[in-house]
């Protein structure tokens, strides 16, 4: 039992490596016995960035009821729940194009006089599935979404595609 948990050590960390492990049959030591050949396993692994291995994005977005411009009730949870849907597209799109991120900081006499961050996010999200809709406490809807990787993948070439015929 031993010598095949050490087997599936040494196998595991050559998948995780891809390295060559040389192994001697079990109860065989090849330095006492140079005749007998090593068994040789050679493991290729391909690194596979962690963007591919997804088989989809998802992303959550948030709203509050109670500020939602209406007198009506129903129509406050109504509008809640579109501002929810809305901020989980933008959360899709950080994802799919990424943000432009603007800061300036101001300092004086090695003290940080001002700070300001400003954020934008632009792009075209379709194919998106809504995976979830439901209320988080009294105040609040949660709306969750999916974008299958392929379509990520579509929306970035063109993208790209744009980007280059621009330049």
């Amino acid at each position: 039992m031993r010598a095949s948990l050490q087997t599936l050590v040494i196998l595991g960390t050559a998948v995780l490596t891809g390295c060559t492990v040389t192994m001697a049959p079990p109860g065989q030591n090849t330095a006492a016995n140079p005749a007998m050949p090593p068994q040789t396993t050679v493991v290729e692994t391909k690194v596979i960035p962690v963007v591919e291995r997804r088989s989809a994005i998802r992303a959550t977005g948030y709203a509050v009821i109670s500020v939602q411009p209406s007198d009506v009730d129903a129509q406050q949870r109504l509008l809640a729940i579109r501002a929810s849907k809305l901020d989980a597209y933008r959360g899709l799109t950080e994802q799919v194009y990424g943000q432009y991120l603007d800061a300036t900081t101001t300092v004086a006499d090695m003290a940080v006089l001002s700070d300001t961050f400003r954020t934008q996010v632009e792009g075209v999200i379709y194919g998106a599935k809504v995976v979830s809709i439901a209320p988080v406490g009294e105040d609040t809807y949660e709306t969750t979404m999916s974008l299958d990787q392929d379509v990520v993948d579509d929306l970035r070439a063109l993208y790209l595609a744009s980007m280059a015929s621009r330049s």
